[in-house]
């Protein structure tokens, strides 16, 4: 079994006690984990997929699972659950909405982008002309 499997099984503070011994032992060796659990996702902060940490929230209150990661199917009040999962489904709709118009947003500016470079190219004087005919 591999060694980082292995530490996996204790989870996050095996990593965090191994990391702080290695910078106690050796400054490199607990740079070198520090990295690794960075990079890896292992010491839980980066952003490695945008707005996916606030959608795994919004998963979890639509399926049931607070922020403490308890599960709470209801409230206790059905009026406050219908409220929220309308509420929950207008913003699923509002954020749709919001990356299609940032779609929009950049195939217009990259349009801009693409007839200003063809502008430029096409105004622009041949090589050719602007080279002088040498006489024999």
């Amino acid at each position: 079994m591999p060694i980082a499997a292995r530490i996996d099984e204790f989870g996050k503070p095996a990593w965090i006690a191994l990391m702080i011994l290695s910078f106690i032992w050796w400054w490199p060796l607990g740079l070198a984990i520090l990295a690794f659990m960075i990079g890896t996702g292992r010491m839980g902060c980066g952003n490695h997929n945008g707005m996916g940490r606030w959608q795994n929230k919004v998963d979890n209150m639509r399926s049931g699972i607070n922020w403490w990661g308890t599960h709470s199917p209801s409230s206790g009040n059905r009026a406050f659950d219908e409220y929220r999962a309308d509420t929950l489904r207008r913003l699923e709709e509002e954020q749709r909405e919001f990356k299609e118009f940032l779609q929009r947003l950049r195939f217009a500016k990259d349009r801009a982008e693409f007839d200003q470079f063809m502008a430029e190219r096409r105004n622009r004087p041949s090589d050719d002309a602007s080279q002088p005919q040498s006489q024999p």
